[in-house]
């Protein structure tokens, strides 16, 4: 194995890598998700996307990143790692760093990637910057970003060195009031976590599929190194909602207060209707209205449905941000000036209990008539 000092950053040239988690042999959405974000990274660098599978038996499904921008995928398989634990997958993944040096380390902020992320940065000797919802190395992209979604003076952003090839990490700090881009100037790999439903998936190729190369590295794991056994997986029926996944999405805001329940019942009806979820702000949430696998925004979920309906919601910064790329999206506020209408490609000035009845029915009526 080479010598690793994580401060010579000049010595790492493996490119940009993507940890993909797959659970049981089902590859999960982020890592998609996560490598498709990795080849715009790849490509302001002008460097190679990798993909790091890790497991038993999972080799079948390492091509399909390639359909996702991976050039090519380390494939690391092994009876020890057929279930995740945190010493076997941090030891073959530091294995793999200290020979190979990528410069950039991402990894789906799960309840397995944020597990492992630190173990890793820890065992690294380098940074990670969690929870991110925005990543950019393009200085020129990056001011563009802050442009569109920040507060900053104009002078402050164009002040920014274009000479910066950082990664950086943007991510929600102060209980999501302030967003904070970090970077990790000093050491690499630079590290960050990435929350599931941020990035956008890319169009899946299958001749890029077909051309990504699978790369079967020389790595050591013992029993010493796992030092724990899992002995069952057993999956707990919870029912959540699924934000992330759902083409319509429905959400209350603080309009609601004059009546809760019937404010939440009349989005669950819109939301029925229209075949979607009931989402919330954070407002809603932290009220104790609803719970916080509801809550869309910075420290909620991102989501990007086809319809996204605004009910009550006064549309923060805070909020928009995790749906202001909805694809359709319809406010309805009794405050003409709410920021929410910024963003609206429909928007209804009126009390959400009057106009939603009258939605609700019209939408019914229409689809009799079908």
């Amino acid at each position: 194995m080479s010598s690793y000092n994580s401060a010579a950053i000049e010595e790492f040239k493996g490119g940009v890598w993507v940890f993909c988690e797959q659970r049981q042999g089902t590859m999960m959405s982020t890592s998609f998700e996560l490598i498709s974000e990795g080849r715009k990274l790849a490509d302001e660098l002008g460097s190679k996307l990798y993909g790091v599978l890790l497991g038993d038996n999972v080799e079948g499904l390492a091509k399909e990143l390639g359909g996702y921008g991976a050039d090519g995928v380390y494939v690391c398989q092994d009876a020890l790692l057929k279930d995740y634990t945190t010493g076997g997958y941090t030891k073959a993944i530091c294995d793999l760093v200290h020979e190979y040096k990528p410069e950039v380390l991402l990894i789906g902020a799960t309840n397995i990637g944020r597990d492992l992320g630190p173990r890793l940065a820890a065992r690294l000797h380098t940074g990670l910057c969690a929870d991110c919802t925005h990543l950019d190395i393009d200085v020129p992209k990056y001011k563009d970003f802050l442009r569109a979604s920040s507060t900053l003076a104009p002078a402050a952003i164009d002040s920014i060195k274009e000479g910066d090839r950082n990664l950086k990490m943007t991510r929600p700090a102060f209980g999501g009031h302030l967003m904070a881009t970090i970077i990790c100037p000093r050491f690499r790999p630079a590290m960050a976590t990435v929350r599931p439903g941020v990035m956008k998936k890319a169009a899946f190729d299958q001749a890029k599929a077909d051309a990504c190369e699978i790369i079967k590295p020389n790595f050591t794991l013992t029993a010493d190194d796992v030092q724990t056994e899992v002995v069952e997986v057993v999956k707990a029926a919870k029912k959540m909602v699924d934000l992330i996944g759902a083409d319509v999405v429905v959400s209350v805001g603080r309009g609601i207060s004059k009546d809760v329940e019937t404010g939440i019942k009349l989005a669950e009806e819109l939301a029925e209707v229209l075949g979607g979820v009931v989402g919330a702000s954070r407002a809603v949430v932290d009220s104790g209205w609803m719970s916080a696998d509801h809550q869309v925004g910075q420290t909620g979920k991102t989501v990007h449905p086809k319809i996204y309906v605004a009910l009550g919601i006064s549309g923060a910064i805070q909020h928009k941000a995790g749906m202001q790329d909805s694809e359709c999206i319809i406010a309805v506020n009794k405050n003409e000036t709410a920021p929410i209408f910024e963003i609206a490609d429909y928007g209804i000035c009126g009390d959400l209990f009057k106009v939603v009845p009258q939605l609700i029915e019209a939408i019914k009526a229409a689809q009799a008539a079908k």
